[in-house]
């Protein structure tokens, strides 16, 4: 089944360059284009897309702001969004997790790039450009912290030590690969500890699992 894509941009030319991208594709297809943010949320409820390419800087609605609207629907509960703007910088990449983003990407990658990213996004998986590191993401997350075990308890209390584990390899970047390399065990495990603390904590995707991680003072700035 084809990933459902929807693009929201307020330049044409861009939309038309990305229709044509990801039309070219044989596993995904363009179901809608939106030039404004109020657009996008609306096309999000009426096309039932898989996926929204959202950019940030548009007229009547921004994209991070349609974002929140979408994330917060529950009826659009199965709706991921990349953002792709022009503007990667930090205070964005973390509003963008803030409002429910799954990724965050610069509009410079190259065309291979940006399909593998719809398909990491769309899977369920979260995916950052490297601009978008974790120190950076951390900076703005993290404040404030709760100390360790006091805050953090009540909210991630329903999580085995393994869950917890999992979830700040998480919030570190780590791949499934590569949480399964530095705790011993397969990937195919990594992920079910992964997808069973989200479902436990009740977040969209591994990219608010990196959200909730540093809310709760469960990871923490370059390690502190």
């Amino acid at each position: 089944m084809a990933i459902r894509v929807l693009l929201a941009d307020d330049q044409a030319l861009l939309r038309g360059t990305f229709r044509m991208l990801i039309d070219s594709a044989p596993d995904m297809e363009v179901v809608g284009e939106a030039a404004t943010g109020r657009e996008a949320v609306d096309l999000a409820r009426s096309h039932r897309a898989d996926l929204v390419l959202m950019d940030i800087r548009m007229p009547d609605l921004d994209g991070l702001t349609a974002t929140r609207l979408i994330s917060e629907d529950e009826d659009l509960a199965g709706v991921k969004v990349l953002v792709l703007t022009t503007f990667e910088n930090d205070e964005y990449v973390a509003e963008a997790l803030r409002a429910g983003a799954s990724g965050f990407l610069g509009k410079g990658i190259n065309p291979d790039e940006l399909l593998d990213a719809v398909r990491v996004v769309a899977a369920g998986d979260s995916l950052l450009s490297p601009t978008a590191t974790k120190a950076l993401i951390a900076r703005f997350l993290a404040q404030p912290a709760p100390p360790p075990g006091r805050a953090a308890a009540p909210q991630l209390a329903a999580l085995t030590p393994r869950e917890r584990e999992v979830v700040a390899l998480v919030a570190a970047g780590l791949s499934n690969d590569e949480i399964a390399e530095r705790l011993f065990v397969t990937p195919l495990t990594a992920k079910t500890h992964a997808n069973r603390a989200m479902t436990k904590l009740g977040a969209r995707d591994r990219a608010q699992l990196v959200v909730i991680a540093y809310q709760t003072g469960l990871a923490r700035p370059n390690g502190a």
